[in-house]
C-alpha cells in the first residue's frame, strides 16, 4: 500500500467506500502531508491554494473525530465568503454521504437571520460560516460552542484581508481552550503567524508548493510609462488576444469599478466584482461570468477568492499584486483543467520593488515586452456567446435544473445545445441561453408553466 493511498490512514470503512465512489484514489500532496497529524489530533497550519484538496483534508479529519450520536455542535469551520462556505459545506456533505444523520449547517452574512435561528434550534454537528455572522450568533446566544472539539480557519489570509480580525478574536474567545485548531492559508503573512502563535498549540507546519503546472501558463510583462497608460494598454491587450474569458485584477474596489465602467463604455462585455456589491449582485455577477454571458471580469483579490470557474483563458494584472505569492495565486486561475492559459502583467518604474519580488519568486529576469500595435484598436471587442435569464423560482419552489431545461426545450422550444449552465438559488434561478435564442426562450418560459405554475422571467442586461 502506497503512502498516498487513503487506506493507509486507518479511516473507517464507510469513509473509504465513499471516497472510492467519489473517485478519490490517491491523496493530493496537501492531504498526504496534513491528514496524518490532523488524524493524530494535532494542531496543523497548512499552506496550500484553492484546488489543492484542502477541504477534503480537514473534512476527513473532522468526520473521523465526530461523535454522530452526540447531537451538538462539535466542529466550526470559518470561511471568508459565503461562496466558499457553501462550497465547503457541500464538500463535507459529499464526504459524509455514508455517515447517516449528520447535520451540517451554514451561517453566512447576506442571508436572513430568522431562518438561521430556527435551524440552530433544531441543532447541528458541524457549522460552516463567515466570521461576522457566526460572531453575531455567539453574541446573541443562539450559537453555543461548549462542545466544540475542532476549529478550522479556511483561507485565513483572506479573512484578515477582509477585516475579520475582531470577529475572529471574539469567536476564539468563546471557543473551548481544549480543542484542535486547523489553519489553512494560501499565503502566510506575518499577521497569520502572529495569530497562529496565539491560538494554536505546537502546530505542525505543512507547506505544499502549487501543483498548478506553471508550464501551461504563458506569462507576459508589459512596461507602461505611468498609471494613466494602464487603461489604454489594457484595451490593446484585450483587443489583440480577444480572450473568451479573462479576469482583470485591480488592487482597489474603486479602481475595479472605474475600469469595468470604462471598458463597458468601449463596448467590451465586462462585469465588476468587488466588496461593495450586495450579496445578490455578487451572486449574479459570478453566475454571468461562469456561464459565458460576459467575457471579462474586473475584480479585486478578495472578491475573486474562492472563484470556482473552469477554463479562464487569461488573467491580466492591471496592477501588480502586493506580494509574489498572491501574483502566483492570481495567474494560477488561468489555464485550469488542462487547458492552456496566459497571464499579462502591467508595470511602471514605480513597481520596481514588486517586480524584484516576482523575479526572485519565478527565478527569471522580467523585461517588458512591446505592447500590441495601435492598429488593433480597429478590432471590435469580443462579445459573449451567452445571455442570462433570471426566473423568479428556485430551490424552495422545488425547481430542479431538469425542469428548466425541459421547459425551454419542450414543444416549440429552443434546441438543447442553445441552453448553457443553470444555477439555482433559494428563490430564483439563472439559465444561460445562446444570444440568438433569447427571444424564443423568454417567450417559451413566459407562456408555459414551470412545475405547474407561471413564472416571471427577465433577461439580465447591462
Amino acid at each position: 500500500m502506497s503512502q498516498t493511498d487513503f487506506a493507509s490512514l486507518g479511516l473507517s470503512p464507510e469513509l473509504l467506500t465513499n471516497l472510492a465512489s467519489m473517485g478519490y484514489a490517491e491523496m493530493t500532496p496537501i492531504q498526504a502531508q496534513s491528514l496524518p497529524p490532523i488524524l493524530a489530533g494535532k494542531d496543523v497550519i497548512a499552506q496550500g491554494k484553492t484546488g489543492s484538496g484542502k477541504t477534503a483534508a480537514f473534512g476527513l479529519g473532522l468526520l473521523s473525530k465526530l461523535d454522530i450520536k452526540r447531537f451538538c455542535i462539535q466542529v466550526l469551520v470559518l470561511c471568508p465568503t459565503r461562496e466558499l462556505a457553501d462550497q465547503v459545506a457541500k464538500e463535507i456533505r459529499k464526504l459524509a454521504r455514508t455517515t447517516h444523520n449528520l447535520k451540517v449547517l451554514t451561517l453566512c452574512g447576506g442571508m436572513p437571520f430568522g431562518p438561521q435561528l430556527g435551524s440552530l434550534e433544531h441543532g447541528a454537528h458541524i457549522i460552516v460560516g463567515t466570521p461576522g455572522r457566526v460572531e453575531e450568533h455567539l453574541r446573541k446566544g443562539s450559537l453555543v460552542l461548549e462542545n466544540l472539539h475542532t476549529l478550522v480557519l479556511d483561507e485565513a489570509d483572506r479573512m484578515l484581508e477582509m477585516g475579520f480580525q475582531a470577529a475572529l478574536d471574539a469567536i476564539i474567545e468563546k471557543a473551548p481552550k481544549q480543542r484542535q485548531t486547523l489553519l489553512f492559508s494560501a499565503t502566510f503573512p506575518d499577521q497569520i503567524q502572529r495569530i497562529a502563535k496565539r491560538i494554536m498549540q505546537q502546530p505542525v507546519l505543512v507547506k505544499v508548493e502549487s501543483t498548478h503546472d506553471s508550464a501551461s501558463i504563458v506569462q507576459h510583462f508589459y512596461k507602461v510609462e505611468n498609471d494613466e497608460q494602464r487603461l489604454p494598454a489594457l484595451r490593446l491587450l484585450l483587443l489583440q488576444f480577444a480572450p473568451e474569458s479573462a479576469v482583470v485584477f485591480c488592487n482597489t474596489k474603486k479602481e475595479t469599478q472605474e475600469i469595468a465602467d470604462a471598458l463597458h463604455k468601449d463596448g467590451f462585455s465586462v462585469l465588476a466584482l468587488h466588496g461593495d456589491l450586495e450579496q445578490r449582485e455578487r451572486d449574479e455577477t459570478l453566475v454571468r461570468f461562469a456561464n459565458k454571458s460576459a467575457c471579462i471580469l474586473v475584480a479585486t483579490d478578495v472578491a475573486a477568492r474562492g472563484l470556482d470557474i473552469d477554463n479562464i483563458e487569461a488573467v491580466i494584472n492591471y496592477q501588480l499584486a502586493h506580494d509574489s505569492e498572491v501574483h502566483v495565486h492570481r495567474i494560477g486561475r488561468s489555464g485550469r483543467a488542462g487547458s492552456k492559459g496566459f497571464a499579462c502583467s502591467l508595470f511602471t518604474d514605480k513597481d520596481h520593488y514588486k517586480v524584484a519580488l516576482i523575479q526572485d519568486y519565478l527565478g527569471q529576469i522580467i523585461t517588458g515586452e512591446p505592447l500590441p500595435p495601435r492598429s488593433v484598436l480597429n478590432n471590435s471587442p469580443l462579445q459573449a456567446s451567452m445571455a442570462t435569464l433570471q426566473i423568479d423560482s428556485g430551490k424552495k419552489q422545488k425547481i430542479r435544473p431538469g425542469d428548466i431545461l425541459g421547459a425551454l426545450t419542450g414543444e416549440n422550444g429552443i434546441a438543447g445545445n442553445q441552453v448553457g449552465k443553470i444555477h439555482l438559488f433559494d428563490n430564483w434561478a439563472y439559465v444561460a441561453v445562446s444570444r440568438d435564442a433569447v427571444k424564443p426562450a423568454l417567450k417559451k418560459l413566459a407562456e408555459d408553466k414551470l412545475k405547474g405554475r407561471s413564472v416571471k422571467v427577465r433577461w439580465i442586461r447591462d
